[in-house]
């Protein structure tokens, strides 16, 4: 099976669709992890064993592993995820043209998903397209206040706005590959019912939902 039937299978199981973070900032670990071989995995291990039933994937941020006993904390992680029958999306953010791209991609063999960058276009995608084993995530409409400086630009030749235009592009390459979801923040919600509107077979990454739940429960 590819990665979509075994999340709809986890999800299904596990009665959720919860993504769980696990970014764990060397900064602020607690203090009884600072002291184990790999804190990050410490750490981690504790949230997997926390949450693991509730979890319909886990979602990694690459950027807090990015050192030699980062990638060693994460190869860790990814493990124990799959050892308890969850899936592990890496939030990556990759793209990038040749054989560059085939060696981001090869991060693949060892997590289920993965989020990628549009900006390149499809053949610094394709790499990542072509594994159908694997959960493409196309970044759309992000969360961050930032994402209004060129998501929101208007493309007068499609008479859309480009993050309209991404999600059709993202459909199209999912009508091609079969692997394709895309990311949109809850903290647009307007633009995240238009999309979905626009693309309703696409599965979504919805950064910002537990924080926008939060801020309407105040």
């Amino acid at each position: 099976m590819g990665f979509f039937e075994d999340l709809g299978a986890r999800i299904e199981a596990a009665d959720t669709v919860v993504s769980v973070g696990l970014d764990p900032d060397t900064d602020r670990l607690p203090d009884d992890v600072q002291d184990a071989d790999l804190p990050r995995w410490a750490f981690n291990r504790r949230v997997i064993d926390a949450t693991h039933e509730h979890a319909a994937v886990f979602k990694p941020n690459a950027a807090f592993y990015e050192d030699s006993d980062g990638w060693r904390a994460l190869r860790e992680t990814v493990a124990y995820a799959h050892g308890k029958g969850v899936p592990v999306l890496l939030d990556a953010k990759r793209a990038d043209i040749g054989n560059t791209a085939r060696q981001y991609a090869e991060i693949l063999d060892y997590v289920d998903a993965i989020t990628v960058n549009p900006y390149l276009g499809e053949d610094a995608l394709q790499p990542f397209l072509a594994r159908d084993d694997a959960g493409v995530f196309v970044l759309c409409r992000t969360s961050n206040p930032g994402g209004m400086d060129f998501q929101h630009l208007e493309l007068a030749a499609y008479d859309r706005r480009l993050y309209e235009h991404v999600a059709e592009r993202a459909a199209g390459w999912d009508d091609e590959y079969g692997n394709v979801g895309l990311v949109v923040g809850a903290t647009a919600p307007d633009e995240l019912e238009a999309i979905r509107e626009r693309v309703p077979q696409l599965p979504f990454l919805v950064p910002g939902a537990a924080h926008r739940a939060g801020r309407r429960g105040r």
